[in-house]
């Protein structure tokens, strides 16, 4: 019998920002959520840059309408946290633009503060 689900916990407005993003970049990142809950990673899941070690990741789907990106993190043993859903809008390079970078550091510190309650 598998394991029981993580629980799904949306940080800020991420949940939000996912559903206003085209259906089928919706699935997959639904999908890659629903692998992590089950402590599995999905194909597309790589380590997000900037972050030490594999806890925070990122997916990347991209749709007729531009880039998309999850983030989340699976640092904590019963939950994954949503921390960014977000269309990428930079026209250079592959990075994380920086107030994207600046707005998961911020959320991923509102979660370890409510992980050590």
């Amino acid at each position: 019998m598998p394991p029981p689900l993580k629980t799904l916990h949306w940080v800020g407005s991420a949940k939000k920002d996912l559903s206003a993003m085209p259906g089928d970049v919706q699935d997959t990142f639904g999908y890659a959520l629903h692998l992590a809950q089950a402590g599995e990673k999905h194909l597309q899941a790589k380590p997000l840059k900037g972050f030490s070690g594999a806890g925070v990741l990122e997916v990347v789907e991209d749709d007729q309408g531009g880039t998309y990106r999850a983030v989340y993190t699976v640092r904590y043993a019963g939950a994954v946290y949503v921390l960014h859903c977000f269309q990428k809008k930079s026209t250079h390079g592959i990075a994380t633009p920086k107030p994207d970078m600046e707005l998961i550091e911020a959320r991923l510190k509102v979660v370890a503060a409510r992980e050590k309650e």
